[in-house]
């Protein structure tokens, strides 16, 4: 088995090359290969645990959604903090209540069976939407919206189903109670990832340890800390973990860099491992059973309740018309709501794992059909945002202490006055190295008589303070 899923993970991670070539969706192909080699194509490996793929999601997510918080900038989230986090509450109610009603008009479901339905999907996957802004970037409040809001989403689905689930057992009901409980998920979520972010600047900063494997150490040791504190004292974890990234990607500490680096390539193999997991737990046979209900659930969804509740969270922040048919068609559904369709299963609500498929083939659809049309539509409605070329090398400072002075990555762009103008005639400072050029994806050693060219990548050292600065005289 281990053998197989490390031939998985290599196979994943080459068939992004199918991605940028022909605008596939990474997790499509990610998903695509779990169905191809499980039980029900090539019976390559036959995986069925429901339980054992909550787990390993719930700790896959920790790290994918910490680093999405991380890559999230101070200037890209203020501006975006109050319209996602009322797509993230009031929103997911809305998208719950209306497609929950459509399925029991339309389908004839019961209403709390179609409630349960329709809470499971509601939210947007961080996971999904994560991946897929990064492959394809958008308009910086975009992205940030749609980031925020898929980070912030989950815990108002997972009270949801657990709220309809209460109420199809008999168990629980909609009470002052639950709403308190909803409350302080949110709220003791952001406050335990703010107070947690300050702890770990403080424990990176007091390390000064010669080698950096410790600080990478340290940085898994404090996510799941965060996660797991917030988790005991009744918080969500999630929300933590998204805050504490978010707190740390912008301040300063020692190792930034290369904690940097190494979280990425944890939550791209989160990412990876988290859609080939869901692709081998589905059994394409038994969506027979579901197409027709599948579709038409989809089709509710996304043309129907999620635009609606877009619409409406959206309506006094100023989006534009394009913006929030945008948004709608943003809402990309993932790993999140095929973990929650595990739920009902072990509280007997889904004997034959009716909810689950119909769950899957949403989700299925909603990645293949918003997925592969979502890059598209940005360059058709024009709030897509120039991709950056992506240098082949990397030049960074590790430190064991904290320092105001960085190597920091900037690239010339088109039309800037410091085109065709020697290093010597841009007085950037006596305390400021231009270390290396990276053009052509060729190194270059600067020198005074060098001319900067447009797409140049210069590799700058200097005080953190002066860097606005220095950007405004290259730019």
């Amino acid at each position: 088995m281990l053998l197989l899923f490390a031939c998985l993970i290599i196979l994943a991670v080459y068939s992004t090359k199918i991605s940028s070539r022909f605008g596939v969706p990474l997790l499509l192909l990610f998903l695509a290969i779990g169905l191809i080699v499980g039980s029900d194509v090539l019976n390559l490996f036959y995986f069925s645990d429901a339980g054992l793929t909550k787990k390993i999601a719930d700790i896959l997510l920790i790290f994918i959604l910490f680093d999405g918080g991380f890559r999230t900038s101070k200037q890209q989230f203020d501006p975006v903090s109050a319209p996602a986090s009322v797509l993230a509450t009031f929103g997911v109610v809305l998208t719950a209540v209306l497609l929950g009603a459509l399925i029991h008009l339309l389908l004839g479901f019961d209403l709390l069976y179609a409630m349960l339905v329709a809470s499971i999907i509601s939210s947007t996957d961080a996971a999904a939407v994560f991946m897929i802004t990064k492959e394809n970037p958008l308009k910086p409040r975009l992205s940030a919206t749609l980031n925020v809001e898929s980070a912030a989403n989950d815990p108002m689905a997972i009270l949801l189903t657990l709220a309809f689930m209460g109420l199809a057992t008999g168990t629980s009901a909609l009470t002052a109670r639950f709403l308190l409980d909803l409350l302080w998920q949110f709220s003791g979520g952001i406050l335990f990832g703010l107070l947690f972010a300050y702890a770990a600047r403080f424990l990176f900063d007091r390390l000064e340890s010669e080698n950096r494997g410790n600080y990478y150490v340290l940085i898994v040791g404090v996510v799941l800390l965060t996660y797991g504190v917030a988790d005991l004292a009744k918080a969500n974890g999630i929300i933590a973990v998204f805050f504490m990234g978010y707190r740390l990607g912008n301040s300063e500490f020692a190792a930034k860099r290369g904690v940097s680096h190494f979280m990425e390539g944890i939550a791209t193999f989160g990412n990876v491992s988290l859609f080939l997991m869901l692709g081998l737990l589905a059994f394409p046979r038994e969506f027979v059973h579901i197409w027709k209900e599948g579709l038409l659930v989809a089709a509710l969804l996304i043309f129907a309740a999620r635009p609606a509740a877009v619409f409406l969270s959206t309506a006094s922040f100023g989006y534009s018309v394009k913006e929030k048919l945008f948004l709608s068609w943003g809402g990309i559904k993932g790993a999140v709501p095929v973990v929650l369709a595990t739920y009902p299963a072990a509280f007997n609500l889904d004997p034959h794992g009716m909810i689950f498929n119909l769950i899957f083939f949403v989700v299925f659809l909603s990645c293949l059909l918003q997925g592969m049309t979502l890059a598209p539509l940005a360059r058709r409605l024009k709030l897509n945002a120039p991709k950056t070329p992506v240098s082949p090398y990397t030049v960074e400072i590790h430190g064991t202490r904290k320092s105001d002075i960085d190597m920091f990555e900037f690239r010339i762009p088109r039309d800037a006055p410091c085109v065709g103008r020697k290093i010597a005639e841009i007085s950037l400072g006596r305390d400021v190295l231009i270390s290396s050029i990276i053009r052509d994806e060729r190194i270059i050693l600067p020198k005074g008589s060098t001319e900067l060219k447009e797409n140049d990548i210069l590799f700058i050292l200097a005080h953190a303070d002066r860097i606005k600065e220095i950007s405004e005289k290259l730019q």
